[in-house]
């Protein structure tokens, strides 16, 4: 369904959803306190508060909304600080919309330097390196699950979502003009489908935790669970687990408080394009439904460039 199509019930039952996942994020994958979390969502309930008064389409926002938000806000004579904390609560919010739905950031272009949008941080190529080695621990088959994992989420730079939704089934090939090509079938938003190649590393990987380790696993489940990645229990591996699996091997390397599941997309992203990469095989590669979602990334390379110029060219200064 297109975002125009939306009636405002619909709208606000996607508000609503999008707000509890957030949240849930927010608990789960960064630990933030009840206390912290009660208030984003009493935040974000303000927001959505004025979605419904304004009867906007909440897949469908643009930066003026966010600014006619900052000035009802004004107009209840809340405190700088509160004023700031909302708008700043929204920001993170539409973060993740953006990463997690493809919903448009009208934070993105808003003029207030507090809006200001982060370029997506990718790892440096020794550190995917180092980040990926560290999860091999000798003597432990699971270390072989951990390290599939990390392959695959830079490999394809799928999202953590799409991941542990994998099925040993999505592991196959595709006949190209060179021959049968190894890929990976993944599943994105809205349940569209799209083939991702599959590098000799992280099919190496996959094959080994298929052979060694998967079958472990799966003899502890009561069912014959499809799913790639599987758990203690043989079932399939949650986001919290795969989430820790990667904090884990962050903190091991050397890079805690550098990592998360996202990093690696962005990483991914970046490396290809820093390679020379078309942005609109990135875009397809990523799954954004719009190439305008990919082209963020086209800016931090402009920034290594224009680092480098800076740096190197006898008169660039």
């Amino acid at each position: 369904m297109c975002s125009s199509d939306l009636l405002p019930e619909d709208s606000a039952m996607v508000f609503e959803s999008a707000l509890f996942a957030y949240l849930d994020h927010l608990r789960i994958e960064r630990g933030l306190s009840n206390n912290s979390i009660a208030a984003y969502r009493r935040d974000l309930l303000k927001f959505g508060d004025f979605l419904s008064d304004e009867n906007r389409d909440f897949a469908a926002l643009n930066p003026q909304v966010v600014l006619d938000f900052e000035v009802r806000l004004k107009n209840q004579n809340l405190s700088t600080a509160s004023i700031n904390r909302s708008l700043s609560a929204l920001k993170g919010f539409f973060h993740y919309c953006e990463e997690e739905y493809e919903i448009a950031n009208p934070t993105f272009e808003a003029a207030s330097h507090r809006l200001a949008r982060k370029l997506p941080k990718a790892l440096t190529i020794e550190e995917i390196l180092h980040l990926i080695a560290s999860a091999d621990r000798e003597g432990d088959p699971i270390s072989y699950r951990d390290s599939a994992l990390l392959e695959l989420l830079y490999s394809t730079g799928a999202r953590v979502s799409e991941i542990i939704d994998l099925n040993v089934t999505d592991i196959a090939s595709s006949k190209t003009g060179d021959g049968e090509v190894p890929v990976v079938r993944v599943r994105g938003k809205g349940s569209k489908e799209r083939l991702v190649p599959l590098g000799s590393f992280a099919l190496q990987a996959v094959d080994q935790y298929i052979t060694r380790t998967r079958p472990l696993l799966l003899a502890k489940s009561k069912k014959n669970e499809g799913a790639l990645f599987l758990n203690h229990r043989g079932a399939r591996l949650s986001r919290q687990s795969a989430w820790q699996i990667v904090l884990s091997a962050a903190e091991k390397a050397g890079l805690s408080g550098k990592v998360s599941p996202h990093v690696l997309r962005h990483s991914f992203a970046t490396h290809l394009l820093d390679g020379g990469a078309d942005i609109r095989v990135v875009q397809e590669l990523l799954g954004h439904a719009s190439v305008t979602t990919t082209q963020i990334y086209t800016l931090v390379t402009i920034d290594k460039v224009r680092e480098a110029y800076s740096t190197a060219h006898p008169r660039a200064k």
